[in-house]
């Protein structure tokens, strides 16, 4: 029998991240050592009344800022700025990194990925000086255009994670170009929007896969597994190099357990077998091609469905500035 709580158990092997941009379940919980975020979280977050005076005061920010961004819609910017306000309020509980998700329209573009990494470094520098590149980790979705923007954000020394990720060819090739981090996504996105559904191919395997991948060749990117809908898939990962948890689970885990929790997958007795070495950098043609065939093409629909919903979610982070926009004019 064990009085310990579930983060304490899963802090001994497991770096534990904070999957919100909520400052009080960071405060509370925490400290942890990163805190990742997307546009879901963002829009959850700032939907909240307490937030509305961060919307005003981001959207003139926006309008300072603008003539330092050519070509970026003073919205566009806001939403960027609201997100990085948010972020730096978490600072002081993390030990890492915070982690800011690029527009996902840009996925299939490395010229406006790498523009806009950029300007989310940049907007934290001007907002908190203090809060240097050391702190700051761009999330990228996993195209073969977002995993080459990773690579040139990674050589100019801006950190970057790949998520969005369903398979091994996007690890295999997130390594190669010297991502920080990857996120395996071990439910498909919608698991957090579509009620009642399950997905039938969790990818637990895959995080334990990929981790003994980079072991076996000597990589530095870790694995950060995402997405995920209960306990037990977390217990199940326990000696991933980091988890993201959202907050509801942070809170189920943060009351003792029990009794003994399930194995985890990185203890199995029998392990799975590493792939070779594998390239792709250099070969666009051919990842398309091996990342295409993954799971029978589930990899591209799972890649396609998430990007999907952050764009509409993206889309209501504008519809809900938009409004505040409207009526600050109506109001001078």
């Amino acid at each position: 029998m064990t009085s310990q709580t579930g983060l304490a158990i899963l802090r001994q092997r497991t770096f534990v991240d904070c999957d919100t941009l909520d400052e009080e379940v960071a405060r509370t919980l925490g400290p942890f050592q990163d805190c990742t975020s997307n546009q879901a979280i963002a829009f959850a977050e700032v939907s909240k009344p307490e937030h509305a005076g961060l919307i005003d005061d981001s959207l003139k920010e926006a309008l300072k800022l603008s003539p330092r961004f050519p070509g970026i819609g003073s919205i566009e910017l806001a939403i960027d700025i609201a997100m990085v306000k948010l972020a730096l309020k978490i600072v002081p509980h993390i030990h890492g990194y915070v982690h800011i998700q690029t527009k996902p329209n840009y996925s299939y573009s490395s010229e406006k990925t790498i523009a806009n990494a950029f300007r989310i470094v940049q907007i934290f520098q001007y907002l908190d000086p203090s809060v240097d590149s050391t702190r700051i980790c761009i999330k990228i979705p996993s195209t073969w255009e977002g995993l080459m923007a990773c690579r040139t954000l990674e050589m100019a020394g801006i950190r970057t994670l790949a998520t969005t990720l369903f398979t091994f060819e996007q690890a295999a090739l997130a390594a190669e170009v010297g991502c920080t981090y990857i996120a395996p996504y071990v439910n498909q996105l919608k698991v957090h929007f579509e009620p009642g559904f399950v997905d039938p191919q969790k990818l637990l395997p895959l995080c334990v896969l990929v981790q003994r991948y980079y072991k076996a060749i000597d990589a530095r990117t870790e694995v950060l597994p995402a997405s995920l809908t209960s306990t037990d898939e977390i217990f199940a990962l326990v000696g991933a190099h980091h988890i993201t948890v959202s907050p509801g689970l942070l809170r189920q885990l943060s009351t003792p357990v029990s009794g003994t929790v399930a194995a985890s997958l990185f203890d199995a007795e029998r392990p799975l077998s590493v792939p070779e070495l594998v390239s792709y950098a250099n070969d666009e043609g051919g990842y398309q091609e091996a990342f295409s065939r993954a799971d029978n093409g589930a990899g591209v629909a799972k890649l396609i469905q998430a990007i999907t919903i952050f764009r509409s979610m993206q889309e209501k982070l504008v519809e809900l500035f938009s409004v505040h926009q409207e009526e600050m004019a109506r109001n001078d």
